[in-house]
């Protein structure tokens, strides 16, 4: 099993922001990502409080094959996993209070496995995520307008 100590050199970082006007659009830009993963790739969503971090979660599960009525916060249980052409592990690190906490759950078995994980408030357990994660970052401009950007 890898560890955090034993992250891989940093790569070059590209980024691309995008803009969507409404969920929809959420699900679509989220649905073109996920069509460019691999196991084990590990994606680290930011936002605010309601800036649409699950709501990019489902469309990108729609896109690995699950409903997106399926797809739901995992705020109370910290992992949701679902089950689509690949295993997807969609973390809420929102109520994680220490690193501790976030191993007793064996994250760093869903980080560095087969599967793919999508995380929400990565912060809490920045210590543990990959240094290859792509870090996506919603920002709300408008009721309707998110800003999404994505660093790869």
């Amino acid at each position: 099993m890898t560890s955090a100590a034993d992250k891989k050199t940093e790569i070059p970082e590209k980024s691309e922001t995008l803009v969507s006007r409404g969920v929809e659009e959420t699900y679509l830009i989220a649905a073109s990502v996920a069509e460019t993963c691999r196991p084990g790739d590990v994606f680290c969503l930011h936002g605010e409080l309601g800036a649409g971090k699950t709501h990019f979660v489902k469309g990108f599960a729609e896109a690995l094959g699950v409903k997106r009525d399926e797809v739901s916060s995992p705020t109370f249980t910290l992992i949701h996993e679902y089950e689509g052409n690949l295993p997807i592990y969609h973390f809420d690190c929102y109520r994680i209070e220490n690193m501790e906490e976030a191993l007793e759950i064996g994250t760093e078995e869903y980080l560095y496995g087969t599967g793919v994980c999508l995380i929400e408030w990565p912060d809490r357990i920045d210590p543990l995520i990959p240094e290859n994660a792509v870090n996506i970052i919603i920002k709300t401009m408008a009721p309707d307008e998110r800003e999404i950007t994505i660093h790869r």
